[in-house]
């Protein structure tokens, strides 16, 4: 089935036809999905789950690699693109703010309940089953290959998936789909971020007599105060939006609960527009404190992920921007209006995404389309509506086609 045999028969036809087709097996998986735990470095169960159900609908080849990303294959031409969901979760939080089991995985009022159906297990169903629409109705180009990547350890280390894919692996797509949440917007591009230390020292005392010591958690207050003030006037970018700044964690050392603090430690989230620099950033912080004492750098990370695969990196994590007329939004363009008829909303991600490795880091074009809707990101009561998942698996499905045409 062609792009031309779509619109011979009808839009609405096929939307209606292949739609039915995959609701309800596509419901089914990401209900299993959603039942199975898979918080960052623990998504063993899960990768297992996706690879049988890819199998199943006739993917070409489907492989697991040593970082712990499932990658499955269809197709064997010489134009490489690739699509990708994470498929690791965050925690749950306090189940007292859940209305209903976070693991449920249940469909009601055509809404499907639990953690991941919108960030991001949603994207992988409906990918999966755009893979099998592609399979049966032969709607990949014979000069092309697909890779669906269900990837790993994101939530804990944005993009660090494909760096493994890209640095280690060697597989470089000439573009590719990010399936995270965007309410089936067309997206194009999101801030960088990354993670800052900084860290007072004091001098300890005893608490009886703390004028003895240097209180490491008063000298920090102004900088707490800084970062405050500093916020409203980062960097804005037309398209991407102001660069930000929070703090995440604060913690303090001291020999005991009766001393003076030896030294105080703030944990910030910083997200960097365009045109913002990571050099810029720790400078920014280090100029809150005239002192001069306060110890600033990118914090680092080293866990394994669910392989036991390390992979030491820098929290840095680049923005990124795909130009409106690159032949990725143009043919996301197509796809949304030959499908649905009409054109599709243009956005940016206001959260992260292995774009950042994917675009920031190795310059490969992105775009992003997929179910669910950012605010349900990390909240209690995530779901998302079985209508978006058949939206997206067929833009998935008919996405390369155009694609090759522009």
């Amino acid at each position: 089935m062609s792009i031309q045999m779509v619109k011979e028969i009808g839009k609405t036809m096929i939307y209606k036809e292949l739609g039915d087709e995959i609701r309800k097996p596509m419901s089914s998986f990401l209900c299993d999905m959603i039942r199975i735990p898979s918080v960052s470095c623990h998504e063993t169960d899960v990768i297992n789950r996706i690879a049988a159900e890819m199998r199943s609908v006739g993917f070409d080849d489907v492989d697991v690699d040593p970082f712990g990303n499932v990658i499955g294959r269809i197709g064997n031409g010489r134009r490489l693109i690739a699509f990708d969901a994470h498929v690791d979760t965050v925690d749950v939080g306090s189940r007292e703010l859940w209305d209903f089991d976070p693991f449920i995985g249940d469909i009601v009022d055509d809404y499907i309940r639990g953690r991941g159906a919108s960030d991001q297990e949603g994207g992988m169903a409906s990918m999966v089953y755009a893979g099998y629409l592609i399979k049966k109705h032969k709607l990949l180009p014979p000069d092309m290959t697909l890779l669906m990547v269900g990837s790993v350890s994101e939530e804990d280390c944005d993009g660090l998936c494909w760096r493994y894919i890209i640095e280690k692996s060697e597989i470089r797509p000439e573009m590719v789909l990010i399936t995270e949440p965007t309410s089936c917007r067309l997206y194009r591009g999101q801030r960088g971020r990354m993670e800052i230390t900084a860290t007072m020292p004091g001098l300890s005392a005893h608490g009886s007599a703390p004028e003895r010591g240097k209180n490491a958690i008063m000298a920090m207050a102004p900088v707490i105060a800084g970062i405050e003030r500093l916020a409203p006037s980062l960097q804005c970018d037309d398209f991407l939006g102001r660069g930000s700044v929070t703090i995440s964690r604060i913690r303090s050392t001291a020999p005991s609960l009766c001393s003076v603090a030896d030294s105080c430690e703030i944990y910030m989230d910083r997200r960097l527009t365009w045109g913002e620099t990571p050099d810029m950033a720790l400078e920014q912080i280090r100029q809150l404190d005239p002192s001069g004492k306060l110890q600033v750098q990118a914090a680092q990370y080293s866990e394994p992920t669910h392989t036991g695969f390390v992979y030491p990196v820098t929290n840095i994590f680049p923005a990124w921007k795909t130009p409106a007329d690159h032949r990725a939004v143009l043919a996301g363009r197509a796809t949304h209006r030959d499908l649905f008829g009409c054109e599709p909303e243009i956005g940016r991600w206001t959260f992260s995404t292995n774009g950042v490795s994917i675009a920031g880091l190795h310059g490969i074009p992105c775009i992003g389309f997929g179910p669910g809707h950012e605010e349900m990101a990390h909240a209690p009561n995530e779901k998302v509506a079985v209508d978006e998942l058949v939206t997206a698996a067929l833009f998935y499905a008919f996405f390369p086609e155009h694609y090759m045409n522009q």
